[in-house]
């Protein structure tokens, strides 16, 4: 959380059992001598200054302001969590609808927007849409996915997903229904 005075973030507390405002923050930061943050870093490290048994950036972040560094705060209209797999589609469906088109190499497949597909994935005889964002070098083929997030160089192959997330270089063949696959994961069923 963060206290403002005069527009200016005067103190950051990470996890405070008591609010010390209404003000939070959203793990988005503008750091112009990138140097000053690592010594911060380095401070809290060395001081062994943490908050509930860890360190945290927060407590940088407050090393730097206490030596005269200013930082002001930023509003966003829309903050969105990422915690969980539910929470993540969510946000990745958010982010469909209010962001780009696809623009990957698709082959005899139907594309049911709002979905990203990137420049260099490959899709071929699939159902892509609604609500799939398909990573950087993933291919698809023989599919139907919606609702989906399908991360760098993975694969998929003759498989049904909806609410999924695969993870980089994973393989996925036959027939599911949800599934949240770890990188490099291997999955045949059927």
């Amino acid at each position: 959380m963060v206290e403002v005075q005069n527009g200016v973030i005067t103190r950051l507390v990470e996890k405070p059992d008591t609010p010390i405002s209404n003000l939070a923050v959203i793990g988005v930061y503008y750091v112009p001598e990138a140097n000053r943050l690592y010594e911060a870093i380095s401070y809290i490290i060395e001081h062994n200054i943490q908050t509930k048994g860890e360190y945290y950036l927060a407590d940088a972040l407050q090393v730097m302001i206490d030596g005269g560094e200013v930082f002001r705060p930023e509003t966003v209209d829309v903050w969105m969590d990422c915690g969980n797999p539910d929470a993540l589609l969510a946000t990745n469906r958010y982010l469909l609808e209010n962001g780009r088109g696809y623009n990957g190499s698709v082959k005899r497949s139907i594309i049911i927007p709002p979905v990203y597909i990137s420049e260099s994935a490959q899709i071929e005889h699939s159902v892509i849409g609604p609500y799939v964002s398909v990573a950087a070098g993933a291919r698809i083929k023989d599919s139907r996915i919606t609702d989906s997030i399908i991360n760098t160089r993975a694969t998929i192959h003759s498989s049904i997903l909806t609410g999924s997330l695969i993870g980089d270089d994973a393989y996925v063949e036959g027939e599911f229904q949800k599934l949240n696959v770890g990188d490099s994961s291997v999955l045949r069923f059927g």
